[in-house]
């Protein structure tokens, strides 16, 4: 383990010294046209924008987004945003025994409490025809993949083990559903949650940078993950149609909007259910990661979010207070 102080733990002012990790690089110009190097530079805690404006013309014909790199500079702040003003930086020699899986994000929750607690959810299924379907996708290096892999590229469960830390939640949030509308298909609607965006695996890489595959960008996690459901059902006598329909249209129409990449937009209670848990889980998380890497400089506002297309308040409210004010109907 790296023996450095997480950049977000870092103030204006404070010396850096550190192994970071390059997650974008590109040469711009002043407003004198002149050439500096401007980069992503992070940590698993936080990623800084960082100018470079001397000296690295190297840089730019040697290193690649993913590199790992050794950093000198001083944490400084550009209109009330923190940024990395970079005095020296070197490629990581092999021999400095530096490992990149230091530098992702990683979710904050027992990684093999998140597979139990999975895999008692697959055991609780009624339906036959459902369980038997899971369990055959959820298996071998498959389900590994899925332990692994974040939900996204930054904007929410954007760290290792984030997809199934994600799909926990909206099985939560689905399950609390089904008691509160006893209608809804439980079996269904529990089995779509955990199918949405099991495609992810396929879609993203990550063993450094996050990014999208060629499949990714060709296919999309939406498509791929509707592939496996039908391809294993159709592996599994007998398994009813109508039910495999209904368990497809759930995944095709997770993200409610053809303008939001789904090829259609929810039609049974059970998609429109899993939409709008999806949506509060990824929408929490991903507020709550602006509102730790975010916050101006000496504020409690973030900088305008263009995913969010607005800036967020924190209202410093301590969890002890959130406890009492938060009581609700089914505690």
């Amino acid at each position: 383990m790296l023996n450095q102080k997480d950049l977000s733990s870092l103030l204006k002012g404070e010396v850096v010294d550190h192994y970071l990790l390059i997650r974008k690089f590109e040469v711009r110009l002043t407003r004198q046209n002149k050439q500096y190097l401007n980069m992503e530079l992070g940590d698993r805690s936080e990623t800084l924008n960082a100018n470079m404006f001397d000296n690295f013309e190297e840089i730019c014909n040697s290193f690649k987004n993913g590199n790992l790199v050794k950093v000198n500079g001083v944490i400084d702040d550009y209109q009330g945003s923190k940024q990395l003003r970079v005095a020296s930086i070197k490629a990581v020699d092999p021999s400095e025994n530096v490992s990149i899986y230091d530098f992702l994000p990683k979710s904050l929750r027992n990684t093999d409490e998140m597979k139990e607690e999975f895999l008692r959810r697959i055991d609780s299924l009624s339906d036959y025809y459902l369980k038997t379907l899971m369990k055959k996708i959820f298996v071998g290096e498959r389900f590994e993949k899925f332990l692994t892999a974040p939900a996204g590229k930054s904007w929410h469960h954007g760290y290792i083990h984030g997809l199934i830390e994600h799909t926990l939640e909206i099985i939560k949030i689905c399950d609390l559903m089904c008691d509160i509308h006893p209608e809804l298909n439980r079996d269904l609607l529990i089995s779509g949650a955990m199918m949405h965006d099991f495609g992810k695996t396929e879609e993203l890489k990550y063993d450094g940078v996050f990014e999208y595959t060629d499949k990714g960008k060709l296919i999309g996690h939406i498509v791929i993950s509707a592939m496996i459901i039908n391809d294993e059902a159709n592996k599994i006598h007998s398994f009813p149609e109508d039910l495999k329909n209904c368990l497809l249209h759930i995944i095709l129409s997770h993200q409610g909007k053809l303008e939001y990449a789904s090829p259609v937009v929810p039609k049974t209670l059970e998609a429109i259910a899993l939409y709008q848990a999806d949506e509060l889980s990824a929408k929490v998380n991903a507020y709550k990661n602006a509102l730790s890497t975010q916050i101006k400089v000496e504020s409690k506002w973030t900088n305008f979010l263009n995913l969010a297309s607005t800036d967020l308040f924190n209202h410093g409210i301590t969890p002890e207070l959130e406890e009492q004010i938060n009581k609700t109907l089914f505690d």
